[in-house]
């Protein structure tokens, strides 16, 4: 089986490794909790470690811009060799933590995004933000418990689209 298809990216189970999720993530303030998101993506074979000192730079050098919506932050960096493959993780925080966003602070769940070249980048954030498009999808994702509870998620999610691609339903 494929994890992805020309025109559909890849597959959110193939972006977001097992070992890429933790869940009640001590961390703080929002350095701690970028890199516990750097951190899952090197476990999860996404990056090397070098690519989270890479992310919190970009948080330096250009503020908040990282927290996209309320309570969420997407970790990232540009596309360098410290990026393996396209990869994502997701943190979810045991205490919100701010990082100077004068809308969107605190965060809540911290979402690391790796790709190796433009395209890729554009095709994992695309990818995730269909996943996390769903209000009651994202609540259910920052209460998990567990890892397999948001891999679990991840599955229904595939499954809805590939149903959904089935019937010719846009996704």
């Amino acid at each position: 089986m494929a994890d992805a298809t020309p025109s559909a990216g890849p597959r959110l189970s193939y972006l977001l490794a097992a070992d890429a999720i933790t869940i009640g993530a001590d961390a703080p303030d929002w350095r701690a909790a970028v890199r516990a998101a750097g951190d899952c993506l090197v476990q999860g074979g996404a990056t090397r470690a070098a690519y989270t000192d890479e992310m919190i730079a970009a948080v330096e050098e250009l503020g908040a811009y990282m927290v996209i919506a309320p309570g969420i932050a997407l970790a990232h960096s540009r596309p360098s060799p410290s990026v393996l493959r396209a990869g994502i993780s997701i943190v979810t925080l045991h205490q919100p933590v701010a990082f100077g966003h004068p809308q969107n602070d605190p965060v809540r769940l911290v979402v690391g995004l790796a790709a190796p070249d433009e395209e890729g980048h554009v095709t994992a954030l695309s990818t995730l933000a269909e996943f996390l498009s769903d209000p009651a999808r994202l609540e259910a994702l920052i209460a998990a418990e567990t890892p397999d509870q948001v891999r679990h998620m991840v599955a229904r999610f595939e499954e809805e689209q590939a149903a959904a691609a089935t019937e010719g339903i846009p996704t």
